[in-house]
């Protein structure tokens, strides 16, 4: 019956910790998420006598796979193959 009550007490001390770390993990994510708004709401504030810089645009990049493609093998049909460009 005692292994029973220490079982159960060792069980609860754990969740708590884990129920503990999980909450201080999310405070830690929505503060963040707090500050990164705070800072591109103070970024879009132009400030006295700053230069404005002209806005560039990236290119969006190609998504990778997820595993190794054989060499030759293209994700699309309309990628160029830098290996036969080489060869030829």
């Amino acid at each position: 019956m005692l292994s029973l009550v220490t079982a159960a007490e060792q069980q609860y001390r754990h969740e708590t910790w884990s129920r503990d770390r999980e909450q201080a993990l999310l405070v830690a994510i929505r503060s963040r998420a707090a500050a990164q708004t705070v800072a591109v709401q103070a970024a879009a504030v132009p400030q006295a006598g700053a230069v404005s810089r002209p806005s560039v645009a990236f290119a969006p990049r190609l998504q990778r796979a997820a595993w190794a493609r054989p060499i030759g093998a293209r994700a699309r049909a309309a990628e160029a193959c830098a290996t036969a460009c080489a060869v030829a």
